[in-house]
């Protein structure tokens, strides 16, 4: 029963574009009505008509410890009290850089910002500025976020409305965004080297999670990081997926590899609205006002959510055994769902790593943006709709990640395991 979500829907068309605030919540490539959703408790959510689910989106991706944590509902409430934003230096913004700066390695310095959009956009002019230089590479299949400049071949959101780039976007704000292979080292190498001295950076997810869960082979985040420096690029991970979530060094601790400058999005505000972006201290210093590289923000720091979110990374870093259990979590949903579709023989391929994992529907395996798009978008929305009906919510489009939080039960798992094997 969804009679109360496709009441407000049709209110919401009226006067929202598509009747939502970002396109894949509108359903568009699996055809129904979105729900509309009323509260959320550790690994469920509730909607409107009072259905509830297992989530495995948890606010596509921040929500690590689950929903409504009563230790961050805790600091919010009481910070609250106080004012919900200033416009003005708070002391929770030095508490949250010193926490970071101190406890991730690549990260000397880091400027708050409101989303991973604006954590990227910033990133890139600070490289610029760094640089001197002014062409990016990134690459097909990556989303950084809608800025102008990124909407070249970009995944998510863009990939699931059919619509490859933006319509409003010039081609003077693209012509110096270069487009890779996700990885291909040799298609990056090309591209350096027909721009010699031209490229400011390389921007890369180290996990495609905007194209579905795509993992990086064998020496491509180090190849990557080798030709950056051999030709005076910065190395950008866009950390707003796997920061905080592939355990508390993101993926340049797990790789092993050292970025230049790293973005980041909701992890670190617990699921509220905030990004930030940081790196070695000699390029941030080029970032207003201690440089030239202009970059504000009036809510950035928001006090709200910098305490949710420092709240969130103290909990994850004193607590290293949640990051064993999402593994263990992660191998036993994702390992399982391979299993089950292997036995029934089923046309699908699964990715996953540590807690995020993807159930693409295609026969090949999907290690770049082109394989990613061979997935039967039809099959996958049959799919969503059976497993949204017997109360499991999953992303509403083929190429985004699942995600599992510290929240989810034994119980949790089996029952979407039961749901697979009956489909």
């Amino acid at each position: 029963m969804a009679a109360k979500s496709e009441a407000l829907f049709e209110r919401a068309v009226k006067c929202i574009p598509g009747g939502v605030n970002s396109p894949v919540r509108a359903f568009g490539s699996i055809g129904g009505t979105p729900r509309f959703i009323k509260k959320a408790k550790g690994s469920h959510i509730f909607d409107v008509d009072g259905n509830e689910y297992i989530d495995y989106i948890d606010s596509w991706g921040p929500c690590i410890l689950g929903h409504d944590h009563p230790a961050i509902r805790e600091a919010v409430v009481k910070a609250a009290e106080n004012g919900l934003s200033f416009g003005c230096a708070t002391e929770i913004e030095v508490e949250m850089a010193e926490f970071i700066c101190e406890r991730i390695p690549s990260i000397e310095m880091i400027r708050m910002v409101n989303s991973g959009t604006e954590a990227v956009m910033s990133a890139l002019r600070a490289a610029r500025g760094y640089t001197g230089r002014d062409k990016i590479i990134k690459f097909a299949g990556c989303y950084h976020g809608h800025s102008d400049a990124m909407l070249v071949s970009a995944g998510s959101g863009v990939m699931t409305s059919g619509v490859p780039d933006s319509a409003g976007v010039t081609k003077g704000c693209t012509q110096d965004t270069l487009t890779a292979v996700y990885n291909d080292l040799d298609s990056v190498r090309q591209i350096m080297e027909a721009n010699e001295g031209q490229v400011a950076a390389v921007i890369v997810e180290p996990v495609g999670a905007n194209m579905g869960v795509v993992l990086p082979e064998e020496g491509f985040l180090q190849g990557l990081r080798d030709l950056c420096t051999k030709n005076g690029a910065l190395l950008i991970f866009d950390e707003v997926i796997t920061g905080f979530r592939l355990g508390f060094t993101g993926a340049q601790g797990r790789f092993g590899v050292t970025p230049d400058l790293t973005t980041y999005g909701k992890i670190i505000g617990a699921g509220m609205p905030v990004g930030a972006y940081g790196g070695r201290k000699e390029i941030m210093e080029m970032v207003s006002p201690a440089g030239p590289v202009y970059q504000a923000g009036t809510l950035s720091g928001n006090p709200i959510a910098m305490v949710a979110g420092l709240t969130q990374l103290r909990i994850l870093y004193e607590n290293p055994d949640i990051y064993q259990k999402l593994e263990k979590k992660g191998e036993k949903l994702y390992g399982s769902i391979t299993e089950i579709l292997a036995e029934k023989q089923a046309p699908c391929r699964v990715n996953h790593i540590g807690s995020l994992g993807c159930v693409f529907f295609t026969t090949e395996s999907v290690t770049d943006y082109a394989s990613a798009k061979t997935s039967d978008t039809k099959a996958y929305a049959d799919y969503f709709h059976y497993m949204l009906n017997h109360g499991v919510h999953l992303a509403p489009a083929q190429f985004e990640a699942m995600f599992l939080s510290d929240a989810h039960t034994s119980e949790d798992i089996e029952k979407t395991l039961e749901l697979v094997r009956n489909y």
